[in-house]
């Protein structure tokens, strides 16, 4: 029995450390690691002892025997690995560096900015190191968990399991949270207070923002960024007064249109299409849930500019697609362009070739290559459709493929547009900021010495969840080379920075707080058979999450005032 790996892959590595033979790669070093979609097993050496599967934060490893019809692709595209990638020269046993210790002793004291996948393993490999005294996490929301929490798919629960490792992290007995807190605005805490209180500053803040089609029509009513309806979605309390004109929509087609066609893109595409009693069984916000019920799209059209060979969604996210028997999924393009050998190129052949359901209407999901939005059309204010340009596709010196639009035109008719074509960052108070990369400049993590930056702020938007662990250990190496070197002591200690917080933030939420709200939410879930369901309103979050003895002095005095 061997062991498959059967999604997209969060790149953290622990299945790799966890592989006593080794068989797992790309592995942490070699190339391809943390930019490859996923990892492989190698059947022909996979024990099949497990160890993988529990170390795996996702619950993404599988034994052969194991797997379900639709996950059979996964087998063949771990052997396919192989056949491309060898790795004869494998070591028996999975190396594991000695740990690293500071040449002072401390105890130093680290805050991190954000609550994100890059802020908490960030927080887990400082905590590693006992020199560091206490590592105290900041959020402007009261949830932690960044895009884990307010970006993963709702029918991506299995993904969402990642956050079992957080819990551990969070355990930890010098972690601490300091959640619904401003970082950089006036009347928060700014950068000045920290570098004050703290020996060192990491800022994992991420890239919130969306990036613009700059054409014409696009600000239109109904024409929303990816980042905000990905929010809305999934319970991000900034985004609940979103509107998306899921009822309102009236041509003929019932139609929605997704412009790019990466990860997030088919997400969205499957969000809005798939039947409400799958919808029902997720996490997916009360909200919005109910709007979907509503909701009368009946087709999902995703524009990607690029080939079938080109295109930004992942192989695994497409087998998943693929094996959806709520939806039919079309593909739409000139078939000359699916002649290639390559896996996206091979798969979509098969599902452009499959047949459409007999079983009666269902929704659908339609890919489509080659075509580009040259203006999203409206009335009144609002969106009423998108006029596509076909492209053609250029081949460059370096092997890579320029779409150039064509004057060959036709119009989609639409209620809803949706711009899926990336994320970006937004300048941070009191750093630097590079316009172009949108990006905070930085050498290995370091803004400066005392301050330092971490995943999508100081990469760009790019990789996997895992992949903030590689670049958390590089950032937390050159914080570890500037400690050791000497930086200024901080004036203030860990008890000055809490009242601190208190005077600024009155409504700050520990951890506590956030595992009483996270208990609230479960128990709602529970209750109407879903893994949770999300309190998305602030002050409604507050109150859950006060201490027992606030609700009860809060629920005497209501008391009092009904009996007076």
């Amino acid at each position: 029995m061997a062991y498959v790996v059967t999604q997209s892959c969060c790149a953290d590595a622990s299945c790799v450390v966890a592989c006593p033979v080794n068989c797992i790669h790309p592995a942490p070093g070699e190339p391809g690691f943390g930019t490859t979609e996923m990892v492989y097993v190698d059947a022909t050496a996979c024990v099949g002892c497990g160890a993988c599967a529990t170390a795996c934060p996702v619950g993404a490893m599988v034994p052969d025997a194991a797997l379900t019809t639709k996950q059979l692709p996964f087998l063949e595209l771990n052997a396919a690995y192989y056949d491309a990638f060898p790795h004869a020269d494998r070591t028996p046993v999975a190396l594991v560096p000695p740990q690293r210790r500071l040449t002072r002793t401390g105890p130093f004291r680290v805050a991190v900015i954000g609550a994100g996948p890059a802020g908490l393993y960030t927080a887990d490999e400082l905590l590693k190191h006992p020199e560091v005294g206490g590592v105290d996490v900041y959020d402007r929301l009261r949830t932690p968990y960044g895009l884990v929490r307010h970006g993963v798919a709702p029918d991506h629960a299995s993904t969402k399991i990642v956050t079992r490792l957080f819990e551990a992290i969070e355990r930890q007995p010098r972690f601490r949270y300091f959640l619904d807190v401003e970082v950089g605005t006036d009347g928060g805490i700014t950068l000045a207070d920290l570098r004050a209180h703290y020996d060192a500053v990491v800022y994992a803040v991420g890239a919130s923002a969306d990036r613009s089609l700059a054409i014409p029509g696009e600000d239109l009513a109904g024409s929303v960024p990816a980042t905000a309806l990905v929010g809305w979605y999934n319970g991000h309390p900034e985004q609940q007064q979103l509107d998306v004109p899921l009822g309102a929509i009236s041509n003929p087609s019932g139609r929605a249109v997704v412009v790019g066609n990466g990860n997030v893109a088919l997400d969205v595409a499957r969000v809005l299409a798939r039947p409400v009693e799958v919808l029902e069984r997720t996490d997916l916000a009360p909200g919005p849930l109910d709007q979907l019920r509503a909701s009368n799209v009946r087709e999902v059209v995703v524009l990607g500019r690029r080939g079938p060979a080109q295109a930004a969604f992942t192989v695994p996210e497409l087998i998943g697609l693929a094996a959806l028997d709520d939806v039919d999924v079309v593909v739409d393009v000139d078939p000359a362009l699916l002649t290639g050998d390559d896996q996206r190129s091979t798969l979509l052949r098969e599902l452009a070739e499959r047949p459409l359901a007999a079983d009666g209407p269902k929704r659908r999901i339609v890919l489509s290559f080659a075509v580009s939005p040259v203006e999203v059309l409206g009335a009144d204010g609002r969106v009423t459709g998108v006029r596509v340009a076909r492209n053609r596709l250029v081949e460059q010196a370096d092997g890579t493929v320029r779409a150039e639009a064509t004057d060959d035109t036709f119009v989609l008719d639409a209620g809803l547009v949706v711009r899926s074509v990336g994320h970006r960052g937004t300048p941070v108070a009191g750093l630097p900021f590079d316009e172009r990369t949108a990006t905070v400049p930085n050498h290995q993590g370091r803004v400066e010495p005392g301050v330092y930056v971490v995943g999508w702020i100081k990469r760009g938007p790019v990789g996997f969840i895992g992949t903030n662990k590689t670049d958390a250990q590089e950032t937390v190496e050159t914080l570890l080379d500037d400690l050791d070197a000497g930086l200024p002591a901080p004036t203030g200690t860990a008890t000055a920075i809490a009242a601190l917080v208190a005077e600024r933030h009155a409504d700050a939420a520990d951890l506590a707080a956030w595992q009483r709200l996270d208990a609230a939410e479960r128990e709602r879930g529970a209750q109407a058979g879903r893994p949770r369901a999300k309190i998305t309103d602030v002050a409604e979050q507050r109150s859950v999450a006060a201490p027992p003895a606030v609700r009860r002095r809060g629920l005497l005095r209501r008391t009092v005032s009904l009996t007076s």
